[in-house]
């Protein structure tokens, strides 16, 4: 069973819809002791960081979430949620992955937020398992985690950034594998799957 964090994310219903379309079974729960005890948790985010923080410390989730072992997989602002800080909403973080969540910067050439399709390249790790190099995911983030010795998956918008990271046990997307088509569901089956 997958326990997905019901952190009041808009992206919460189609992540759940793209479990059930892979015969998933899973469930939404802000109980610490769920989510402690579930066999692997999702943590989804639409939203800002700040608002996003206060959400779990409001639930008490923090450190539940901090001290999970088994596999974890955040979503989009959830990716960003593990790192240890951000610079939307000058906001600490959870501090699973050391490192800081910055504004992309404007330029002539781009649109902010970044939003639509873009190719990630790979390297290997279980979750991108039969991924193909170079494959094009759904994106819409202002923000941006750097890349880092946890990066995984690198994606361009004039500068490189972190599209998939992990680190032990947690593992991470910037895009929304739930709205990436054929390769998303690939990411999502294979978290299902991973053995750690």
């Amino acid at each position: 069973m997958i326990t997905v964090v019901d952190s009041g994310g808009a992206n919460i219903a189609s992540v759940m819809f793209a479990l059930e379309r892979l015969d998933v079974a899973a469930s939404l729960s802000v109980n610490a002791d769920e989510i402690f005890n579930a066999e692997r948790v999702i943590l989804p985010g639409v939203g800002t960081a700040e608002a996003a923080m206060k959400q779990l410390q409001k639930l008490n989730l923090i450190e539940c979430i901090q001290s999970l072992t088994q596999p974890v997989l955040g979503i989009c602002l959830g990716m960003q949620l593990l790192f240890s800080y951000s610079e939307e909403g000058d906001v600490d973080m959870l501090d699973i992955i050391p490192g800081q969540v910055k504004h992309l910067k404007p330029a002539s050439n781009k649109t902010i937020p970044h939003m639509g399709w873009n190719n990630v390249s790979v390297q290997f790790h279980p979750l991108l398992n039969e991924v193909p190099e170079e494959s094009f995911f759904y994106f819409v983030h202002s923000y941006y985690a750097p890349e880092c010795d946890y990066t995984i998956g690198t994606c361009n918008y004039d500068d490189p950034f972190s599209a998939i990271v992990a680190k032990d046990n947690f593992m991470g997307c910037q895009f929304h594998p739930e709205r990436s088509g054929k390769v998303g569901a690939q990411i999502l089956k294979n978290f299902t799957e991973i053995k750690l």
